[in-house]
């Protein structure tokens, strides 16, 4: 079988599975494993494809993403060979993702195995002091992580509370509105837009009385394996409040 991958986390979830022989394209955002980032064919970014690049790799299997993929570009492959789209807004998504995705490529006791470590690392979480937190995404213009989305999930499984809980998607927002949120943390990710310690000095100064943290955006945002890896760091976030 070969396959393509066109979103990082899920480029992470098929080498976890042992899938190194049958992957044959990955984004130029595929950065893990940096093996597969340093010797694999890149097919471009997620919302950019090189679509005659992949149909030249001849893939039987197009693992794709509905969120993170452009419909248009996921259509037009899907008329070159068997496209898998997945959609994750919940850390519980995730398990059917492991699952379908070992089916998909024949790697079904691996899967399980995987699963079942999610499934560990769901259950060992303490939560922390339920405080309200805003997830920031983007700076010009300002955009936050809603209530649909894995990034919430992930808040939700460490015991935080997101502000932009009852907002859809990745809504934008402002200083002024933020300040009308009562916030008790602000989350600064590390990508897609990459934060940086002069934009945590900058937003302590608009909220002094909420504790401004930049956050590894993998770690909150990847679904696939990542939370299996990132468990420790998770922890300390926990821990810090």
């Amino acid at each position: 079988m070969r396959i393509i991958s066109t979103v990082p986390s899920q480029t992470e979830l098929l080498y976890d599975l042992g899938l190194s022989d049958e992957v044959v394209g990955i984004t130029k955002f595929c950065v893990h494993p940096d093996s597969w980032f340093r010797s694999k064919t890149r097919i471009g970014g997620t919302k950019n494809l090189h679509i005659e690049k992949i149909i030249e790799l001849h893939p039987d299997l197009i693992i794709a993403n509905k969120e993170e993929n452009t419909k248009e570009q996921i259509e037009t492959l899907s008329k070159h060979c068997k496209v898998f789209v997945s959609e994750i807004k919940t850390v519980e998504d995730n398990l059917g993702l492991i699952t379908q995705i070992g089916q998909l490529t024949k790697k079904v006791s691996e899967a399980k195995v995987l699963r079942d470590k999610f499934q560990l690392a769901i259950n060992s979480f303490t939560h922390a002091p339920s405080l309200n937190v805003v997830y920031l995404i983007w700076k010009d213009p300002l955009m936050v992580a809603g209530g649909d989305t894995y990034i919430n999930s992930t808040l939700e499984l460490c015991g935080f509370k997101n502000a932009f809980k009852s907002y859809n998607r990745y809504p934008e927002t402002s200083i002024e509105e933020l300040q009308t949120k009562d916030l008790d943390l602000v989350f600064l990710s590390s990508e897609p837009f990459p934060f940086k310690e002069k934009d945590q000095v900058e937003f302590s100064n608009f909220f002094p009385d909420a504790r401004v943290t930049i956050v590894d955006g993998e770690a909150f945002s990847w679904y696939g394996s990542r939370l299996i890896k990132v468990l420790p760091y998770l922890r300390d976030i926990i821990s810090r409040f």
